[in-house]
């Protein structure tokens, strides 16, 4: 299977397209973008020097170009602090064939701004947090406790990581990006997402919660989604024979970010805690695999109206996922799969679980998680 490190290492032949690297703080963008490219010419936009600089002419690049005839690939960090800088980019792509690698943690001031997007010059790829298959000796326990994020798997204790992230970043910077005014309201906000964080979305309810209008809130969700801190999960509803939940599922990127919003404490294999966190992480690696594999599969969630639910359909209807924290499946945890195949033809029906060994249950196939894992990343399930 062909991932995204791969992908990327192939970026380094001649010929290539430029390309947008987006991806949340601390995923490791700048690190893997140096490690690969280490002669490539780099502004990095967060130090304060190179940003007045190209601020103040952002012909500088143009001018180095044309100093020189060994100039192949430019790098400039953190794009989206500087947009109107995709005008000489853009120039320099389509006049000069120099191939640009542009990163940054939010496309949200781009998109929004009325600046040059490069004509569909540029590919565009994502880094997410890490993933079991990249992770030499994987702990699931560590991962559930502090999340994905490079520095905070890799802590022996991930509190003030994580509480620095959400301060630093979470709250500080999208409350600058998105230009939010009462700083207190939208911490607030933060910390009702994170209880809805694997549930459906109710605007109002949330509203209701703290103080402020549906529309707000609803708008809050869209900016935590634009700056790649969250992703709704939509409901499968392709020709329902039950009528079916319409409210979306909303997940953090990362699984950490939610215990520590949360105030969850020590994660214990059995605890409720568990479970949530054992769900979220499941959907970080299908979610990052559906993209990294190149396969590009929705996923969705189904529920009826009756309260029957299915944790995760990839494709279309090609296979249904139960997430269940028990290493002992039972007939009552078949019922939300055994109902979707009722009414839709499925080519593989998965519940991922913590018993020890796979085994096929009636047309479906309960793995370990860990069997399941690397089924997925060797390209067995979908």
């Amino acid at each position: 299977m062909e991932n995204l490190f791969q992908r990327l290492q192939s970026f380094t032949g001649s010929g290539q397209e430029s390309l947008f690297l987006w991806g949340a703080r601390q995923t490791g963008k700048s690190t893997l973008l140096k490690t690969l490219f280490p002669k490539a010419i780099l502004f990095d936009l967060l130090l304060s020097e190179e940003y007045e600089k190209l601020n103040k002419r952002p012909s500088i690049i143009r001018e180095m170009v044309a100093a020189s005839d060994k100039i192949d690939l430019i790098i400039i960090d953190e794009i989206q602090r500087m947009p109107t800088l995709l005008n000489e980019v853009h120039w320099l792509i389509v006049n000069k064939g120099i191939r640009f690698i542009l990163s940054g943690s939010s496309s949200r001031k781009i998109l929004r701004s009325d600046v040059n997007l490069l004509g569909g010059r540029a590919l565009r790829y994502e880094l997410y947090p890490l993933v079991s298959s990249e992770i030499p000796n994987f702990n699931l326990l560590r991962a559930l406790n502090n999340g994905l994020l490079p520095r905070h798997y890799l802590a022996d204790n991930a509190n003030r990581l994580l509480a620095a992230y959400i301060g630093n970043y979470l709250q500080d910077e999208l409350i600058r990006e998105a230009q939010i005014r009462n700083m207190n309201v939208f911490s607030k906000f933060l910390h009702a997402a994170a209880f809805s964080n694997g549930e459906m979305v109710n605007y109002s309810n949330i509203a209701t919660d703290i103080g402020i209008s549906a529309h707000t809130v609803k708008s809050y969700f869209q900016i935590m989604e634009e700056t790649l801190i969250g992703r709704f999960v939509p409901v499968y509803q392709k020709k329902p024979k039950r009528r079916v939940i319409q409210a979306p599922k909303f997940y953090f990127f990362d699984v950490g970010i939610v215990n520590h919003l949360l105030k969850r404490g020590l994660i214990a294999e059995k605890s409720e805690s568990f479970g949530h966190a054992f769900e979220h992480f499941i959907y970080q690696e299908i979610y990052a695999h559906s993209h990294y594999s190149g396969a590009e599969y929705s996923i969705s969630y189904w529920r009826t109206a009756s309260q029957i639910e299915v944790d995760f359909i990839l494709g279309e209807n090609e296979v249904a996922l139960e997430v269940k924290s028990t290493d002992t499946v039972s007939s009552r945890h078949l019922q939300g799969i055994k109902a979707f195949m009722e009414e839709y033809t499925v080519k593989k029906s998965i519940i991922i679980c913590t018993e020890s060994s796979p085994r096929l249950v009636k047309g479906i196939l309960i793995l370990p998680w860990q069997d399941f894992l690397n089924r997925l990343w060797s390209g067995q399930i979908i």
